[in-house]
């Protein structure tokens, strides 16, 4: 987004608040779907492996509820993204505009919906007892660190389906593994020492565990490895804005063959 002209990010932010009040108005409890849909998809998490098979670590409600929160955004903004450039073949074919607006519009508005259920979240954990303490200075800079890794993921996979709709089964199940694969359910620290060498090479493992270091662990942020993360991921996005320039004018005689 910081990669845009001024006048492309108010296209965007236009586009998704109004993609944002049309999807609320079609249902009776319009906005409130923001907080029950992923409210009931975490009840179900936690009854099935923290009631029904007993699985987790001490404290496992919020455990399991931070990783939740943080991978639904990440999950949600890919599948979306997967179809913004594929499932607007009218649009693309009739107007001139960078593509790139399309992705991003879908990525401004599950980061909306992700603040608010974030917001509620601090408010569940710091009545569980997990109050604010120094570390939330950093939470803003592993909330950018996650929207650049959401932004280039979201920007690759939108390229690269119009050329193989295929992929977005692939994609789809490649996000199946990959949530058992990010230690949401369990923690990586109890993992044999040769197997967690491998959740390094897995940024939204490192990510949730930065969450739970400074939401649930007081003092042990590891401020240097989010920096680090953070400055891989973004020069990812330049990456993915550069490939989504690059195959911009092919899109309209690619979705024209289908």
């Amino acid at each position: 987004m910081f990669l845009l002209s001024k006048q492309h990010r108010d296209i965007i932010y236009y586009k998704a608040k109004v993609h944002l009040r049309s999807e609320a108005s079609n249902t009776y409890l319009s906005y409130l779907w923001w907080i029950f849909e992923p409210v009931i998809s975490l009840g179900i998490y936690y009854l099935i492996f923290g009631v029904i098979f007993q699985r987790g670590t001490e404290d496992f409600v919020p455990f399991l509820l931070i990783g939740l929160v943080t991978w639904q955004w990440f999950s949600n903004i890919v599948s979306h993204c997967s179809n913004s450039i594929n499932g607007n073949i009218a649009l693309i074919t009739n107007v001139s505009f960078p593509k790139i607006i399309l992705p991003s519009v879908n990525i401004v508005m599950d980061t909306v919906k992700f603040s608010v259920v974030f917001m509620i979240l601090l408010v569940f954990l710091w009545v569980y007892g997990f109050s604010p303490n120094g570390d939330y200075i950093y939470l803003p800079l592993v909330f950018f660190c996650q929207h650049l890794f959401n932004t280039m993921i979201g920007n690759v996979v939108a390229a690269i389906v119009p050329f193989a709709p295929d992929l977005k089964i692939i994609i789809s199940n490649i996000l199946r593994v990959a949530f058992y694969m990010s230690g949401i359910l369990y923690a990586v620290s109890e993992l044999p020492q040769h197997v967690q060498f491998y959740f390094e090479f897995n940024p939204m493992a490192q990510i949730i565990q930065f969450y739970r270091d400074i939401l649930m662990h007081h003092g042990g942020v590891d401020v240097v490895k989010i920096l680090l993360y953070t400055g891989m991921c973004f020069v990812g996005v330049v990456l993915s804005h550069i490939l989504l320039r690059k195959l911009d004018p092919i899109y309209p005689r690619v979705l024209l063959q289908k």
